[in-house]
C-alpha cells in the first residue's frame, strides 16, 4: 500500500518531491501551501531586478532541463514561470492545497498528524520543504513603527507604491539589495544605501539567449547537456576550492578588487566597499550593475551605525537622513528552521527544543526520533558555489529510496549513531572551511555555529544520499531489530 505523504511548502523543494512521487506511480500525496501561488521563495520575492545568480540551464530539474530560457542568470518572473510549468506538465498542481497554512505536526507513535487552522489528517509520512529564506528578517532598531512613510521589506515588496520622485533608504547590501538598488536609483529623487559591512562582488556575465540560440539547446542532440555540465564543473572545481581555502582564493579575491577598481573610481567610496574578512566567509554577490549605481549623483553610501528610525526617516551616529520610503534589504530568519510550526516527534519532543543550540539532521534530512520526517533544503544543505536544486534532487531521492522499507516495515527513524558520526564529519569538514573566518553572516546562528551551508563538494553528497537508507536507519516500531536489505 502506498504511503499518505503530506509535503509542506510548494517551492522547488515541494514540487519536485510531488513530481517524483507521480513519476513513480504514487498518488496518496497532498501539498500544503500556505500562500495562494506556488513558487516559494520565487513568489514571495518580486522586488524590481530580482533573479538568481545562478546559470537558469543549471538553477533547474535534471529530469526537465527546458531549453526555452532567454537569460544566462534567469530573472524572477522567468524562474516562476518554469515551476509553473513544471507543476503542469508533471500534473501536480491538482495535489496542492493553497492557502494552508501547517501549524503543527505530530507525530503519534505510528503516524504523522497534520494540522491547519481547524483541521487535522493523518499521514504515514511528513516531508518538510519550507526552504531556509521563507521568513523575512527585520532588524531591531528603535523607532521602526514611528516612521511616518512607507516602509517594508524586500521579499514583501509594495508594488503600489510608487518610487518615482522619492527619497529612499535601503538598509542593507547583499544579493538582494544589490538586484534592487540599481532598479531604485533609477527612479528615486535619492537614495541612501545603509551599509553595516561590505560584500565581496564579482562580474555576472550575464547574456540573452536569442531565438537561433534557444533553437539549438532544444533540437542540437546534447548541446544542452553539455553546457550544463560545464557550468557544474566550473562551480565545482572553480568556486568550491576558493571556499575551502583552497587554491583559487586568490583568483576569486583579485577577480573582485578588479571588479571594484574598475566600476568605482572615488577612492573614498572604494574604501567602504572593499571587504576586511575573506572572500566566501559571507555570501559572495554576483552582480555587474550594483557598483555602478552607488556611484549615480543621486546615491549615497551610508556606513555609520544607525541609532533609530525617527518619523521623518534614519538617524545614525552621524547625522539625520530625511526619508519617505524605507526598504529593509536585512534578509531572512534563515537558521530558525521549520518555524513557526510546532513539530513533535517520538513521545512529544519537541524539535524546536532539540535544536535550540542550532540545527541538524542527518544528510541534512533525518533526525531521531522523529520517524518518517524529511526535510528538503534542511541543516546543512545550502550551496555558496552551485545549485541548490542539484541538492534538492539528491535529498528527494534519497527520500524515494526509503519508502520501499516504510512500506514493508512501518515507521523508521534515522539511528542516533549515524547522526552521531554524522555530526563528528560535518565538524571536521566545516573546520576547513571559510564561513568560520570573523564574520558573522545568515549561515551562522548567534553562537557561530554554521547551520546552513554544506562544506563539501555537491559529488560527495550525491554520492552520500545515494547509500541505501538501510545502513542509517532502523524501524522506530520497538522490538523490530532493523532494516533488512542487502548491500
Amino acid at each position: 500500500m502506498a504511503p499518505r505523504v503530506a509535503i509542506i511548502g510548494a517551492g522547488f523543494g515541494g514540487l519536485c518531491m510531488a513530481i517524483q512521487l507521480e513519476r513513480a506511480g504514487i498518488g496518496s500525496y497532498t501539498v500544503f501551501e500556505k500562500a495562494d501561488g506556488l513558487g516559494g521563495t520565487w513568489r514571495d520575492n518580486s522586488y524590481p531586478g530580482a533573479g538568481c545568480d545562478v546559470p537558469s540551464h543549471l538553477y533547474s530539474y535534471s529530469f526537465e532541463k527546458y531549453a526555452s530560457w532567454t537569460r544566462r542568470y534567469p530573472e524572477q518572473p522567468e524562474i516562476l514561470a518554469y515551476l509553473e510549468h513544471c507543476a503542469d506538465k508533471y500534473g501536480v498542481r491538482r495535489k496542492i492545497r493553497f492557502g494552508s497554512e501547517v501549524e503543527a505536526a505530530v507525530f503519534d507513535g505510528s503516524h504523522w498528524q497534520v494540522s491547519t487552522a481547524g483541521t487535522t489528517e493523518t499521514f504515514d509520512v511528513v516531508v518538510m520543504s519550507v526552504g531556509q529564506l521563507n521568513r523575512p528578517q527585520l532588524p531591531d532598531i528603535t523607532g521602526m513603527s514611528d516612521f511616518e512613510g512607507m516602509s517594508f521589506h524586500s521579499a514583501r515588496w509594495n508594488h503600489a507604491h510608487d518610487l518615482t520622485g522619492r527619497r529612499v533608504a535601503v538598509v542593507g547590501n547583499g544579493s538582494s539589495a544589490a538586484q534592487l538598488i540599481p532598479r531604485v536609483a533609477a527612479e528615486a529623487e535619492h537614495l541612501t544605501v545603509f551599509q553595516r559591512t561590505p560584500n565581496w562582488v564579482i562580474p555576472k556575465p550575464d547574456a540573452t539567449f536569442g531565438p537561433l540560440t534557444r533553437l539549438a539547446f532544444h533540437f542540437v542532440p546534447g548541446l544542452q547537456r553539455a553546457y550544463r555540465e560545464w557550468l557544474y564543473r566550473y562551480a565545482e572545481n572553480t568556486l568550491y576550492p576558493a571556499l575551502a581555502q583552497g587554491w583559487s582564493v586568490g583568483l576569486l579575491k583579485k577577480r573582485a578588487l578588479d571588479h571594484l577598481r574598475d566600476q568605482v573610481s572615488d577612492p573614498a567610496l572604494r574604501a567602504k566597499l572593499t571587504p576586511g574578512y575573506p572572500p566566501g566567509c559571507k555570501r559572495v554577490v554576483i552582480d555587474s550593475s550594483f557598483y555602478p549605481a552607488l556611484t549615480r549623483p543621486n546615491v549615497d553610501v551610508a556606513t555609520e551605525r544607525i541609532v533609530r528610525i525617527t518619523p521623518k526617516g534614519i538617524e545614525t551616529t552621524d547625522r539625520p537622513y530625511e526619508v519617505d520610503t524605507i526598504v529593509y534589504a536585512t534578509g531572512f530568519r534563515s537558521t530558525e528552521f521549520l518555524a513557526p510550526m510546532e513539530v513533535s516527534g517520538r513521545g512529544g519532543q519537541s524539535l524546536r527544543e532539540r535544536w535550540k543550540r542550532g540545527a541538524e539532521a542527518y544528510l541534512g534530512i533525518s533526525v531521531p526520533d522523529f520517524p518518517n520526517l524529511f526535510l528538503l533544503y534542511g541543516p546543512n544543505t545550502n550551496l555558496g558555489h552551485n545549485s541548490i536544486i542539484f541538492m534538492l534532487e539528491c535529498q528527494v531521492n534519497h527520500i524515494m529510496s526509503c519508502l520501499p522499507y516504510l512500506s514493508e516495515q512501518g515507521p523508521i527513524e534515522v539511528r542516533p549513531e549515524a547522526m552521531a558520526a554524522w555530526s563528528r564529519q560535518l565538524d571536521a569538514a566545516m573546520a576547513r572551511m571559510v564561513w568560520g573566518n570573523g564574520c558573522q553572516s545568515w549561515y551562522k546562528t548567534a553562537e557561530g555555529r554554521v547551520t546552513n551551508n554544506w562544506p563539501g563538494p555537491t559529488t560527495l553528497y550525491r554520492r552520500l544520499t545515494a547509500r541505501p537508507p538501510h545502513t542509517a536507519y532502523r524501524p522506530a516500531t520497538p522490538g523490530m531489530a532493523g532494516l533488512t536489505g542487502g548491500g
